[in-house]
């Protein structure tokens, strides 16, 4: 088979509400850019996908021969890597099998834990902690409207927006606060994206030890020698914490550090390095006992490519869910309720692509090669 078209456009997804700072950068805003790319075959047959790839990537990859009977479990090859998810939808389009079943051992239905990774700093307007605790608590109780039971909050507004002190006092107001909205069951996991040090870290866990934290995600640059402090210190005040790493530098050594016990939880984004470097990774780290947990916040489709990673390494622990709705995508078919997250056994990713909407799209913004 060959490939006889390749179509780029870029959608805008729209959150259900502006997304604010964390510890490092400012507005997120309330879009999302979302680039789209289609694959056609000389059968006619075709898969989109998230992809970055350059118009002058893709044009070389016009005419080329694809082996529709590819076999995704022995790895897309590099050269494919940028155009991961577009072949993934079309390869299991062509069996008439969802990405899932063609990736693991999974006969389906496949419902998994998610959680709500929306609760970013929309407070620092407030000059309050409680008006800002009551704004925090709404929009986590918003969440749960949406059928989220877990959720991440991101902390550290003393590392940049927020004096030091009173950004601290803030972030531990609002675990306490968010805990007491959702009660014992909810998994409650926090986010510095680096804004604390070791000291600050042992502080803010001090004053939430009885919140229940189910992890904590970058709370400083990695190092393995704040971890090793870390994690000893976190051993003799009994907190059963599990750390978690890897969303921003993807640092390859936190696989070793993960091995000697000082992480237990990587976070390598679905997007880059992406699905098939997971498909590799997942189960060295099964063999470690080591969790997995693929980042993908700001890109809306990683909701849905990170589901149908999920039954293929033993240690993943929840889908992040990073709400938005993209006019001309179609993802009804995902669910969530009571933390849990039902994924459509159709074909492919689930998801419908209305082609005029693609086409207007195509035309206002991208490209098509033929």
């Amino acid at each position: 088979m060959k490939i006889t078209t390749i179509e780029q456009g870029t959608f805008e997804a729209v959150r259900p509400r502006s997304a604010g700072s964390n510890a490092r950068l400012g507005d997120h805003g309330p879009t999302i850019r979302l680039p789209i790319v289609r694959l056609t075959l000389d059968d006619g047959s075709s898969g989109f996908g998230h992809s970055r790839a350059s118009q002058e990537y893709l044009a070389g990859l016009v005419g080329s021969e694809l082996d529709p009977d590819l076999d995704p479990t022995v790895l897309i090859d590099q050269r494919l890597r940028s155009i991961e998810f577009p072949l993934l939808d079309l390869l299991a389009k062509r069996r008439d099998l969802p990405v899932y079943r063609m990736v693991s051992d999974t006969s389906g239905p496949l419902r998994l834990s998610c959680y709500d990774t929306s609760l970013y700093f929309d407070d620092l307007h407030l000059a309050s902690n409680d008006d800002a605790v009551a704004l925090l608590v709404q929009e986590a109780q918003d969440g749960l409207d949406r059928g989220h039971r877990n959720f991440k909050i991101k902390v550290g507004r003393g590392a940049r927006h927020l004096p030091l002190e009173q950004g601290t006092q803030r972030d531990i107001a609002i675990i306490r606060a968010i805990r007491e909205l959702t009660g014992p069951g909810a998994r409650i996991m926090i986010d510095a994206n680096n804004g604390y040090n070791l000291n600050l870290t042992r502080r803010v866990l001090t004053e939430t030890a009885d919140c229940d934290l189910y992890w904590l995600e970058e709370a400083f640059h990695e190092d393995p020698v704040l971890y090793a402090d870390l994690k000893e210190w976190m051993a003799k005040e009994s907190l059963d914490i599990l750390v978690a790493d890897g969303e921003g530098w993807a640092a390859p050594n936190l696989v070793d550090w993960a091995k000697d016990g000082l992480v237990d939880v990587i976070q390598y984004d679905i997007i880059s390095p992406g699905f098939t470097h997971w498909l590799e990774l997942g189960p060295r780290l099964d063999a470690m006992g080591v969790k997995s947990a693929p980042h993908h916040y700001g890109t809306m489709y990683g909701n849905f490519a990170t589901c149908h990673l999920a039954p293929a390494i033993e240690g993943f622990q929840m889908a992040e869910w990073d709400p938005a709705e993209t006019p001309g995508i179609d993802t009804s078919g995902y669910t969530i309720a009571d933390g849990y997250v039902t994924v459509p056994d159709a074909p492919g990713f689930g998801l419908d692509l209305d082609d005029a909407h693609f086409r207007e799209v195509v035309a206002a913004n991208g490209f098509s090669l033929n």
